[in-house]
C-alpha cells in the first residue's frame, strides 16, 4: 500500500513510495497528526544522488519489522533537501549542535512542535563501527520519549534557542581594504595541496567558489600565488578521475586526494560553477584545455541533463544496477575488445590496466600528456589525438548501453540560475551562438514556469506538474546573477528588469533590518521553529554572499547607492571570517574584491547588432575583468547607465565611468581597451 509520498513529485521522496514505512511529506497534517497523537517525530532527509540514502533505505526502511516500529512508535516524515532547503538548514545546524557532524541521508528525532532532541546520519542495520543499530536508536529514544519526557522537553528548548540566535552583520565591520586579500591568501596557501591541487586531503570537494576569488584575486592584484593555486587545482581535477573523461561534466567530490576516485553523482550545481571557473581560467590564461573542459561540459548538461522546455535537471545518481560507479568504469579486457588495435594507445593515455584502479576496474584520468603517448605510440600528436577521439566517441556509445544511473528530472530555480550564468557568459566569450541560445531558452523557461503572477518565484518544477514551494533567498540571487551575465550577451534588456525586479523583491521580503543580511527565507513563508540565515559557501555559494554581488552590480547599474551600501556593509562585517576561513567564505572575498577594486562600468551607445558596437563590446569583453560591469545599447533606454549619452560622430560610442563619474567617451577598440586597463 502506497504510504503519503505518492502524490509528491520529488524523484527522491518517490524513491520510497513503496516503502511498509507509513511516509509523510512534511505537511500540516503530519504535525498534527504528531500533536494529536502526542508521538515524536522521525524526520529523514536526503536527496535523490545521495548514495548511504539509498542504504539507508535498503537496509532499514525497506525492511518490515524495522518499518512496524517506526510507524508504531513515530510519526514518520521523509524531506528532499534539495526541495526544501530551509527544513534542512535548521535540522542540520542542529544535527551539527548536537553531534560535531552532519551529513545524509540525515536523521532527526522532534517533539511533535518540531524541535530537534536527538539526530545524526547514516545508522546501520546492526551495530557497528562504534555506532547502535537503527532500531536499538528507536528504542532508546522511545524510552526515554516515555521516560525522560522533561529532560527531552528541556534539551529540545535549549537547542531550539541555540538555532534562534540571529547571525549579525551589522556590527563591528573593518574597513575593506586590498592588504585583507594577501592575509586570505596565506590562509588559503597554509592547506593547499602543492602536488596535487584542492585544499586538505581526502575527501576533496571542488573548491569553485574558492578558485573563483584565486582568479579573481590574481587578475587585480597580480600575486602569482593565487594563480599557481588556481591553475594546479583546476589542471589535477581535469586529468582526474572525477572528471567523466568520455562524456564531460564533473562528479560530486574525489573520495582520495589524487583527484582519481570520484563519489560519482554528478549534481548540476557543481558543473555550473567549475565550468564557470574553468571560463575565466581560460580568459585569463588562454590554456587550450580549459576552454575543452567548459565546452565538454556544457555539452553534457545540453545533451542528458536538459528539458526540451529548456529547464536544467538536477542530477544523476552515484549508482547504477544497485552498484556505485558501474557506469562508468571498464575493464582492460573490455577495451581491448572494444578498440582493437588503437587500445594500447588509449591505455596508455587514461592509465587502464589489467589489475585496475578501483575494485578490479578502470577509473578513466589522464596519466600521460599527448605528446607521450605519441611517442611512445609512433605517431604524430594529431594522429595520436584523432584516434583519440575516435576512441572515446566509440566508447561513450558503448557506455550509453548500459543501464544509466537514475536521473533526479526535477528543476531547482536556483541551480538552474547557476548554470543560466554559465551558458550565458560562455557563449559570449567562446563566441558560441548555441550556448546563448540554451541560455535564452533556459531563462525563457523560469519566467513562464517559476515565476508567479506577482512576480515571486517557485522552488521546483517536475515535467507534468505545477511548480511549487516559496522560493528562497538562493533561488532570487542566483537567477539575478544568471540573468546579468544574460543580459551582459544579449544586451536584451527584458533580462536586465527582470533581475531588478527580483532583487527588489530581496529587499523587500527577505532582509533582516534589525541584523543585516537576508534570512533564507521571505517573511511571508511557512512558520517554523528558526528562520535561517546562511552566511557560509558549502557546495554552492552562499545566497547572502550571491545576493550582496548582485546588488553591487546592479547599483552600477542604476545609480542605487543604497544597494551598494547594504551590500558593502553586509561584506564588511565578515572581514574577519573571510581572512580567517576564506574556503568557507570565498564568494564573500569575490565580492570584497569587487568593492575595493574601484570597479567600472561601460555604458556602450549604439545599435548592439551593428560591427562597431560590437567591436567595442567584444574588446571589453577580450579579457577575464570581474571588476566590470556592461550595458549597451540605445540613450533612450530606461537603464541608468545608458540614459542620455550620445554618439560621438555618429558612431558606436563607449563612456567608461567609476560610479557615474566617466572618463572622455570614445570611439575605437584601442582606445577603449586603454581606459579598460586597470
Amino acid at each position: 500500500m502506497p504510504n503519503k509520498l505518492a502524490q509528491e513529485t520529488s524523484p527522491y521522496l518517490l524513491q520510497h513510495v513503496d516503502n511498509p514505512v507509513d511516509w509523510y511529506p512534511w505537511s500540516e497534517e503530519a504535525l498534527h497528526r504528531a500533536r494529536q497523537e502526542d508521538k515524536p517525530i522521525l524526520l529523514s532527509i536526503g536527496y535523490a544522488a545521495c548514495h548511504w540514502c539509498h542504504v539507508m533505505a535498503h537496509e532499514s526502511f525497506e525492511n518490515p519489522a524495522t518499518a512496524e516500529f517506526m510507524n508504531n512508535h513515530f510519526i514518520n516524515i521523509k524531506v528532499d533537501r534539495e526541495e526544501r532547503p530551509d527544513l534542512d538548514a535548521i535540522y542540520m545546524q542542529a544535527v551539527v549542535a548536537m553531534t560535531g557532524q552532519g551529513g545524509w541521508p540525515m536523521t532527526v528525532f522532534l517533539t511533535p512542535e518540531g524541535r530537534p532532541f536527538y539526530g545524526g546520519t547514516y545508522f546501520p542495520p546492526a551495530p557497528r563501527y562504534g555506532m547502535p543499530s537503527f532500531v536499538q536508536l528507536m528504542q532508546g529514544i522511545v524510552n526515554a520519549w516515555e521516560t525522560k519526557r522533561s529532560e527531552i522537553v528541556q534539551s529540545s528548548g535549549d537547542i531550539t534557542k541555540h538555532l534562534q540566535r540571529t547571525a549579525v552583520l551589522t556590527d563591528e565591520a573593518d574597513v575593506l581594504t586590498p592588504g585583507m586579500f594577501g592575509k586570505a591568501t596565506a590562509a588559503l596557501a597554509q592547506t593547499f595541496d602543492h602536488e596535487r591541487g584542492g585544499f586538505g586531503g581526502a575527501p576533496k570537494f571542488p573548491p569553485s567558489m574558492t578558485l573563483e576569488y584565486l582568479l579573481q584575486s590574481f587578475v587585480l592584484h597580480k600575486d602569482s600565488r593565487t594563480l599557481h593555486m588556481a591553475e594546479t587545482t583546476l589542471k589535477k581535477m581535469a586529468y582526474g578521475g572525477m572528471y567523466d573523461q568520455l562524456g564531460g561534466g564533473f562528479a560530486r567530490y574525489s573520495t582520495d586526494e589524487n583527484w582519481l576516485v570520484p563519489h560519482f553523482e554528478k549534481m548540476l550545481y557543481d558543473n555550473a560553477l567549475l565550468a564557470r571557473a574553468y571560463l575565466h581560467a581560460y580568459q585569463v590564461t588562454q590554456e587550450p584545455l580549459y576552454r575543452r573542459i567548459v565546452e565538454e561540459t556544457l555539452d553534457f548538461v545540453v545533451r542528458e541533463l536538459r528539458h526540451e522546455d529548456g529547464g536544467f535537471y538536477s542530477s544523476y545518481d552515484a549508482d547504477s544496477e544497485g552498484e556505485e560507479g558501474k557506469f562508468y568504469t571498464w575493464s582492460a579486457p573490455e577495451i581491448e575488445g572494444y578498440l582493437g588495435e588503437d587500445a594500447a594507445l588509449f591505455k596508455l593515455r587514461y592509465g587502464v590496466t589489467e589489475r585496475g584502479n578501483w575494485e578490479g576496474t578502470n577509473i578513466l584520468n589522464i596519466q600521460k600528456e599527448l605528446d607521450e603517448v605519441a611517442w611512445a605510440s609512433k605517431m604524430s600528436e594529431a594522429k595520436a589525438q584523432e584516434k583519440l577521439n575516435a576512441a572515446k566517441q566509440k566508447l561513450y556509445a558503448i557506455r550509453a548501453e548500459r543501464i544509466w544511473p537514475g536521473l533526479d528530472d526535477k528543476v531547482l530555480t536556483a541551480w538552474n540560475g547557476l548554470m543560466l550564468a554559465a551558458f550565458a557568459e560562455a557563449g559570449r566569450v567562446l563566441q558560441r551562438p548555441d550556448y546563448t541560445e540554451t541560455a535564452v531558452h533556459n531563462a525563457q523557461f523560469l519566467y513562464k514556469t517559476m515565476r508567479t503572477g506577482n512576480g515571486r518565484l517557485l522552488r521546483t518544477w517536475k515535467s507534468g506538474a505545477d511548480a511549487k514551494y516559496n522560493g528562497y533567498l538562493e533561488d532570487y540571487a542566483y537567477l539575478a546573477d544568471g540573468l546579468l551575465a544574460l543580459y551582459q550577451t544579449t544586451f536584451a534588456e527584458r533580462w536586465f528588469h527582470w533581475a531588478h525586479e527580483l532583487a527588489e523583491t530581496m529587499r523587500t521580503h527577505f532582509y533582516d533590518a534589525d541584523h543585516g543580511g537576508f534570512f533564507d527565507t521571505s517573511d511571508d513563508h511557512e512558520a517554523l521553529i528558526h528562520r535561517p540565515k546562511d552566511l557560509q559557501d558549502n557546495a554552492v555559494p552562499s545566497a547572502n554572499a550571491m545576493a550582496a554581488q548582485v546588488l553591487l552590480k546592479l547599483s552600477l547599474y542604476l545609480g542605487n547607492e543604497s544597494y551598494w551600501e547594504l551590500a558593502e556593509t553586509a561584506v564588511s562585517s565578515l572581514y574577519g571570517a573571510m581572512v580567517q576561513y576564506p574556503n568557507a567564505f570565498a564568494h564573500w572575498l569575490g565580492a570584497a574584491v569587487f568593492i575595493t577594486s574601484q570597479p567600472q562600468e561601460l555604458a556602450v551607445i549604439g545599435d548592439v547588432d551593428a560591427p562597431d558596437t560590437e567591436a567595442l563590446i567584444a574588446t571589453a569583453f577580450a579579457a577575464f575583468r570581474p571588476n566590470l560591469v556592461v550595458a549597451a545599447g540605445s540613450p533612450s533606454s530606461d537603464i541608468p547607465l545608458l540614459t542620455e549619452r550620445k554618439r560621438l560622430d555618429g558612431k558606436a560610442t563607449a563612456y567608461v565611468c567609476r560610479r557615474f563619474v566617466c572618463q572622455q567617451p570614445v570611439n575605437s577598440p584601442e582606445a577603449l581597451a586603454a581606459q579598460l586597463e586597470p
